[in-house]
């Protein structure tokens, strides 16, 4: 699938989100924070290595000048059983200390397609009373994007593209793969080297702010005055739980600040 035109970054309203759209950046934040346990494969699964990749690695193995010879016998003597659980013992091995470098180090931004999901406002976005982002994708930095796939399965690792062809880019896979159950959230995402970086965003990358039903009328004022000290050109959404379907539904509102109001004789 092609990644959206315009994606949505739910917030908290705290110390950090406030810090972050301040300084118009994006956080990359380690997966071992996630609520979710299965997030990011925390749990690896290896596909079982049939008779076609076991006769594959053994012709790489036995083919390779860096292999010692008694390695290469020892190929050659084994039966295929013995063979297949050496193997899958030395890439589980592998993979898990790759999947763990990952978890340790990678940093990850979340974003969704919807804005106006119920459980994603209670969830993500501080129980109706945070805000939440919209981008749009057509900046470099989204040039990086990943759609989440949802399964009712934890994705296996081919253990023969990963030794044969010292391919370990599908791997990738497992850290964009998460349980059916959260599929409402249609969520896309970045990954980061390094954990714990924010990446600073075009001003013109955002295009609207959403603000959650319940958020405080002071706290909604205190996010408006810092986009328009460097963002005026994004549009402001007041949010409102819909009386016919449900979800949240918006209405754009333009701000005044309190001392252009107050000079306009209109409080």
């Amino acid at each position: 699938m092609a990644r959206p035109e315009h994606i949505y970054k739910y917030e908290n309203i705290n110390t950090y989100s406030l810090k972050n759209l301040k300084a118009q950046a994006i956080y990359m934040a380690s997966p071992l924070s996630f609520n979710d346990p299965y997030d990011c494969a925390l749990s690896t699964v290896m596909k079982e290595i049939s008779d076609e990749d076991l006769d594959r690695l053994v012709s790489y193995y036995v083919g390779r000048e860096d292999v010692p010879e008694d390695a290469k016998k020892q190929f050659v003597t084994a039966s295929k059983e013995e063979l297949k659980s050496m193997l899958f013992r030395a890439s589980k091995s592998a993979i898990e200390q790759n999947v763990q470098q990952f978890l340790e180090l990678r940093g990850v931004s979340c974003f969704s397609e919807k804005k106006d999901d119920l459980l994603m406002w209670a969830h993500y976005g501080g129980c109706y009373r945070g805000f939440c982002l919209e981008f749009k994708t057509d900046f470099e930095m989204f040039d990086r994007l990943k759609q989440v796939h949802y399964s009712p399965d934890i994705p296996r690792i081919d253990v023969a593209t990963c030794l044969i062809e010292n391919d370990f880019d599908h791997i990738a896979d497992l850290y964009c793969t998460k349980s059916i159950n959260w599929q409402y959230e249609r969520e896309w995402r970045l990954i980061h080297q390094k954990a714990g970086t924010s990446y600073v965003y075009s001003p013109e990358a955002l295009k609207a702010l959403y603000f959650g039903p319940n958020i405080d009328a002071h706290m909604m004022e205190i996010l408006c005055l810092i986009i328009q000290g460097q963002n005026p050109q994004v549009e402001f959404w007041r949010g409102h739980l819909s009386k016919s379907e449900f979800k949240v539904e918006f209405e754009k509102v333009d701000y005044t600040p309190h001392v252009v109001a107050k000079e306009m004789g209109l409080v």
